[in-house]
């Protein structure tokens, strides 16, 4: 079966009346469960589960430390252009916004690397809007062949692709490729991206499938937490998520957590999701699927930030800037959308030290040859 076929097998309707209908004996009986699946996941983010939290946070705590260690991998975003050709509501890009527009050039790219390697910084994830014409392929690989030389991993977010193209990207040292379908409800998507490449749903909802035929080492997934119910929204990520695991077993995964902040001329959220949820979400995320990468943004506070690096989580960024120049070329910029957490990459690694824990600068694999920082 394909993504599709898969999604369409579960109305919105009808796992909204399965999450919220869930009882305090069928988390009883999850939690009693060795292995979980995607209906299982759905019952951890029920209602039902919220009096479980503690135990659920305490379960998560110890699988991460077996699986990962005491480790957080840190990185930190390089914003290459605002341009973008689509309508998003949700996002200070968007191409009805009358902002001043930025691309950086060669030398502005190199200036903005070296400031994130004097910070310490080995992993970067590359982003920009979505302008095709622009910021297209010959600009991302031309970006990728100058930074490779500074950086030991580059991932980038950027628009959907083709599998060719993500087979260059690949070929050209790309590691993981970040897409988020940002909602699941087919129904309410067009609201939220009436014009542009991007207000085609099945076009994106296949993306991921593109990215794992052509090799990407890893996948990143994850929904915009606000434009609708965060839980049904989970879910279908997890089947997402089930379906490629399945389909290209030797590609690594990781879900990421984006809760709406605010941006220039954006919608509120239209579902307010708490800490106390969104810990949920990522004890629910760990105990149903051991492997997968945890991330956490500088989208949230820093007392949530704090707390959580024992509980799940095996990736942050920090020091983030969501504009594109923000490190030294042209810090005002406009951001994509407002950071909550601003303090330094210092500032992280204590944190991260703090609790016991080290701070990994690149990817995974330093984790087993010298220790903290590598």
């Amino acid at each position: 079966m394909t993504i599709n076929e898969i999604l369409n097998t579960y109305s919105w309707e009808h796992v909204h009346k399965l999450v919220y209908n869930r009882t305090v004996h069928d988390v009883e009986r999850t939690l009693a469960k060795t292995k979980l699946d995607t209906l299982d996941f759905l019952t951890l983010i029920s209602p039902a589960a919220a009096p479980f939290l503690e135990e659920m946070a305490q379960r998560a705590k110890v699988i991460t430390q077996q699986r990962f260690g005491k480790t957080i991998q840190l990185y930190a975003p390089m914003y290459l252009s605002n341009e973008c050709q689509n309508i998003c509501t949700y996002c200070g890009f968007s191409m009805d916004n009358k902002i001043k527009r930025k691309t950086l050039n060669d030398s502005e790219i190199i200036m903005e690397a070296l400031a994130l390697k004097a910070m310490g910084i080995n992993h970067v994830l590359l982003v920009s809007g979505e302008a095709n014409k622009i910021v297209d392929m010959p600009y991302f690989l031309h970006a990728i062949a100058l930074l490779k030389p500074h950086f030991a991993n580059i991932s980038i977010e950027v628009q959907p692709l083709s599998q060719e193209d993500y087979r260059e990207l690949h070929l050209a040292g790309v590691h993981t490729v970040l897409v988020y379908q940002e909602t699941y409800h087919e129904e309410v998507y067009k609201k939220y991206h009436p014009k542009g490449k991007k207000s085609n749903f099945v076009f994106r909802i296949d993306t991921p499938d593109r990215i794992g035929a052509a090799g990407i080492h890893k996948i990143g997934l994850g929904v915009l937490l606000g434009l609708e119910d965060w839980r049904i929204d989970s879910f279908f990520n997890a089947l997402h998520l089930d379906y490629l695991q399945r389909t290209y077993w030797q590609t690594k995964y990781s879900v990421s957590f984006p809760r709406l902040r605010p941006a220039e001329g954006t919608v509120e959220p239209n579902f307010i999701m708490e800490d106390r949820h969104l810990l949920q979400l990522i004890c629910a995320y760990r105990l149903w699927n051991p492997d997968l990468e945890i991330s956490i943004s500088t989208r949230e506070r820093e007392h949530f930030r704090n707390h959580i690096i024992p509980l799940g989580v095996t990736t942050m960024s920090a020091a983030s800037k969501t504009n594109p120049g923000g490190y030294v070329v042209d810090p005002q910029s406009l951001e994509q959308f407002e950071i909550a957490d601003e303090r330094s990459m210092d500032e992280i690694r204590a944190l991260i030290r703090k609790h016991g824990y080290d701070p990994v600068m690149k990817d995974w694999d330093v984790c087993y040859t010298g220790g903290a920082d590598a």
